[in-house]
């Protein structure tokens, strides 16, 4: 009946399971196949961003496709350069543990996107964040995961980039200056499939929980 008012959805346990199994296999990817992306899911994908909560509905996160080979290779360069520079900060052999880790699959994922925070928004007119201004960009960190979870639930794997200078990428990729740098994401098939984060399995550093803890005052 036209004008009928729906109601809820109703999510019953064996959804509540899949959700907690797609939580789950969330997993920072860095070996990809470089065969390309169905054009339908990344739109799929970034749909499913544009529905991430935001501050005063503000919606400031900007999605950046980086296609151009010469604007890959120097965020490439760019990474190389920060990743030694990171190697040095630890002694003789955590470094060497370090430099022997894969930390970035800018080489062979088919898909980069650089995802701004558009500091000038005037969407939402200031709403919720004359206090908190950081709000705009915990907003962005919204929309990446949406994106994420919605590329891992069509069988794509995601690597967040963070070894790279914002100024450079910001330059590089010549936006506006009022643009920070949230999240480079690196999109594609993965080569292989786990469960548990990679860091864990190479002996960067054993699984803690104790982050998960709930601390009450």
């Amino acid at each position: 009946m036209a004008g009928r008012i729906m109601g809820p959805p109703a999510f019953d346990d064996s959804f509540i399971q899949a959700l907690d199994t797609l939580f789950a296999w969330r997993r920072d990817v860095r070996r990809f196949r470089p065969d390309a992306i169905d054009p339908d899911h990344l739109r799929a994908c970034l749909a499913a961003a544009h529905r991430a909560p935001s501050v005063g509905n503000s919606r400031p996160w900007r999605f950046v496709r980086v296609s151009d080979p010469a604007r890959r290779a120097a965020i490439a360069k760019n990474f190389s350069r920060c990743n030694a520079a990171a190697a040095e900060g630890y002694d003789a052999a955590r470094a060497a543990r370090y430099r022997a880790l894969k930390l970035a699959g800018l080489n062979e994922a088919p898909e980069h996107l650089a995802v701004f925070c558009d500091d000038a928004t005037e969407t939402g007119l200031g709403l919720g964040r004359a206090s908190m201004p950081e709000t705009l960009a915990y907003s962005v960190v919204g929309a990446v995961q949406c994106f994420w979870l919605a590329a891992r639930a069509r069988g794509l794997g995601v690597g967040w980039v963070s070894i790279l200078e914002p100024a450079r990428v910001t330059e590089i990729l010549a936006v506006p200056e009022t643009w920070r740098l949230v999240a480079y994401l690196c999109v594609g098939h993965p080569v292989e499939e786990h469960r548990d984060p990679e860091l864990e399995r190479h002996g960067w550093q054993a699984e803690d929980l104790r982050g998960a803890a709930l601390v009450e005052r």
